[in-house]
């Protein structure tokens, strides 16, 4: 397996970051970038010219990066040449959050289930119900066949998010995943958090799907004001700062839920994944330190399939609510990564509005936010 690497800037067009393919053997080039470069597909499509036998994903960010850099406002690109391993790419529109569940199960069942490793997911960020639609892919797939991935971002302005589909075009309301097949593959992946919690454990009286009416009976939206205080003005931006913890029954670990939208009129606030009605769940706020080391520990279990060896390639999809709270500490959290993947694996990914991923091998996939999300490849010989 070789990656090569290349990113573009404004200041300097493209610029060769790291590796060495034949460009005419790539077969999967992946491309994360801000919305505003991706929309007209110029550069997508520059991207194109130079690997023109490549199956092409990607998605709009709210923050790029590549190797230990943390960027906004670029294109990065990484070309993947495998020796022995099949790529197959299919994608789907998505209507409404309401379909998401369908969707999952669709766009599953588009893959040959023979010889399926696994599936890497990249989705709509703003158009979708994120924990249904990990339910219809989780329900879809074979046993033993894993998925990771995340929910594309637009810096933090829930405005616009973008989705490479499988005729290689930019587009919104869009789900991508790619399919990889053979004996050689090797996959890991680790998702862990870092937020501390505090405050009252509060129950869900009200509920549909994604979207939070009522916590103790209270209006959500009024309750929530009064724990941002200030930070209420700049919602829902702000509410990327104070996310949710939610404990849905004792046999599941807790997840994290991000809000994507607030309602005004009704005092509801809407989240990346379903809320039930009869959970429990308790504000979380930042701890630096913590966030940098659950970082390292998403990249310690990511590496743990790969028995001492290191990963050739790996993709980051870190939330960005935690890019949001480091600000100039955040590269530490790729670094922290880094120093456990070793200097010669590639690094990719994306700041997201969610992510997709077991907490480890042998659990369920489950929609994270707020985690540091790993997925690590590799070949064998």
């Amino acid at each position: 397996m070789k990656i090569g690497q290349l990113q573009w800037s404004k200041q300097s067009g493209w610029k060769p970051i790291a590796g060495n393919v034949d460009a005419e053997a790539v077969q999967l080039v992946m491309v994360f970038g801000s919305t505003g470069l991706l929309k007209d597909n110029t550069l997508v499509n520059e991207a194109k010219s130079k690997y023109p036998n490549a199956r092409f994903i990607g998605c709009s960010t709210s923050g790029e990066i590549m190797g230990t850099s943390v960027v906004d406002e670029t294109i990065s690109v990484s070309a993947l040449q495998f020796d022995s391993t099949t790529i197959v790419v299919h994608s789907i529109a998505i209507e409404q959050p309401e379909h998401s569940y369908e969707a999952g199960k669709q766009l599953v069942n588009k893959f040959d289930k023979e010889g399926l490793k696994h599936l890497f997911v990249l989705s709509d960020g703003l158009n979708v119900n994120g924990s249904r639609l990990v339910m219809g892919l989780r329900e879809s797939l074979p046993e033993g066949v894993s998925v990771t991935g995340g929910l594309t971002g637009d810096g933090a302005d829930f405005a616009q998010t973008l989705v490479v589909n499988n005729h290689e075009h930019a587009g919104e309301r869009i789900i991508t995943a790619i399919g990889f097949y053979g004996d050689k593959i090797k996959i890991g992946y680790g998702s862990f958090g870092g937020w501390d919690s505090f405050g009252m454990e509060r129950l869900i009286t009200k509920s549909k799907d994604n979207v939070l009416y009522e916590l103790d009976g209270e209006p959500a939206l009024a309750l929530y004001k009064s724990f941002l205080g200030s930070q209420a003005a700049n919602l829902p931006s702000s509410g990327l700062l104070f996310p949710l913890s939610l404990r849905a029954s004792e046999d599941h670990a807790p997840v994290v839920r991000t809000i994507l939208a607030v309602n005004e009129e009704d005092q509801s606030l809407t989240f990346a994944g379903d809320l039930p009605e009869g959970s429990y769940v308790r504000l979380m706020k930042a701890n630096i330190d913590r966030l940098i080391d659950g970082a390292v520990t998403a990249a310690n279990t990511s590496i743990a399939p790969f028995e001492g060896s290191k990963p050739d390639f790996a993709v980051l999809i870190s939330c960005v609510g935690r890019k949001l709270v480091l600000k100039q500490m955040v590269e530490e959290e790729v670094e922290g990564v880094k120093n456990i993947l070793g200097g010669n694996t590639a690094i990719t990914g994306f700041y997201s509005y969610g992510e997709i991923s077991p907490f480890e091998k042998d659990t369920r996939c489950e929609l994270h936010n707020q985690t540091m999300t790993i997925t690590t490849f590799t070949e064998t010989v």
